[in-house]
């Protein structure tokens, strides 16, 4: 009896370590894999320098992606260069973000629809004719306001911790929520230069975190660096206030989703303070071909994740 044990014992490990295998093996290939060339662009778009970095060939399939705040498409470089032996790569800064210009907020509406619209004429600048759309935080509300409008560009969506769900709001967006019901302006405005400040900023990329060694310093110290240019504070300031503008067009967002069916791909990190699981669960409800995948991670899950989601992404469009 005691032999039967330890038979059926060294099977179920045997069967557990064959289905890790795979997995393991494809994540020590990306760790050996030669970095691929990235470029670092510029375009203009109704004079403004829309700064994009471009990785892989052109010739192969399109991944456009949109990151969030306070970041830039620097949060992308990791996952690009792990996916740019197979796919073509393009990863915009919006304006007032990152690399790209910085008009003064006399100068620039900076509202979700005009930031929307400036990505959508960069899509037709660079005779984008169909991607796969990856999009994050304020990448959501960017890009679905252009899914919504040319479905046709779509392939697919590929979401990380992209918001479009009431149930999906986390503990931070409540609470920004709630400064703007009780029309506490100071309270808003204190968290908002929480948010803001380089504590803030490092917070938002450590919380939730499994292993916190993973995230890279020069991560959050680069947001910190551009957001403490001059103006920034005003610029930021504009988008986050506009961010409002966004909630009513859940309901729209998810009737795309129902009459569009885009192939989809959710990747979250389960302990995201502005978006919970929940949001991640909800995308199940309303589409028939969605993939999804909670990691212990936070808002900036990619940091700790990147071969993981590699894997999932080449599995998905494969």
């Amino acid at each position: 009896m005691k032999s039967i044990i330890i038979l059926i014992s060294l099977t179920i490990l045997l069967a557990a370590c064959n289905s890790n295998k795979k997995e393991n093996n494809l994540v020590k290939q990306f760790k050996k894999q030669k970095k691929i060339e990235m470029k670092n662009k510029r375009v203009k778009i109704n004079n403004v320098d829309v700064f994009y970095r471009e990785a892989g060939n052109p010739d192969a399939p399109t991944i456009l992606l949109l990151h969030g705040f306070p970041s830039s498409s620097h949060m992308y470089r990791d996952l690009m260069s792990l996916l740019s032996d197979e796919y073509h790569l393009i990863a915009p800064d919006y304006p007032g973000f990152g690399l790209s210009s910085t008009p003064k907020i006399d100068e620039f509406e900076y509202t979700f629809d005009n930031i929307s619209n400036i990505i959508d004429q960069f899509i037709d600048k660079l005779e984008l004719k169909s991607f796969y759309l990856l999009m994050q935080d304020y990448g959501g509300p960017v890009g679905f306001r252009i899914a919504t409008k040319r479905p046709k560009l779509i392939e697919g969506l590929i979401i990380q911790n992209a918001n479009v769900y009431l149930e999906g709001l986390g503990e931070w967006a409540k609470k920004i929520g709630a400064y703007q019901q009780s029309k506490d302006l100071e309270g808003l405005n204190t968290f908002k230069n929480h948010l803001m400040s380089a504590k803030g900023i490092k917070e938002q990329y450590i919380t939730g975190t499994k292993n916190i060694e993973k995230i890279d310093p020069v991560s959050y110290l680069t947001d910190i660096a551009f957001n403490n240019r001059i103006g920034m504070n005003e610029i930021q300031t504009a988008v986050f206030y506009n961010y409002g503008t966004n909630i009513p067009k859940y309901e729209e967002w998810q009737n795309y989703l129902k009459e569009e069916q885009p192939k989809t791909l959710v990747v979250w990190g389960e302990n995201d303070k502005f978006f919970n699981k929940r949001g991640g669960e909800s995308y199940s409800k309303d589409l028939k071909n969605v993939s999804t995948h909670f990691f212990d991670g936070g808002h900036f899950m990619l940091e700790e994740y990147p071969e993981e989601v590699a894997i999932l992404i080449k599995e998905f469009i494969k």
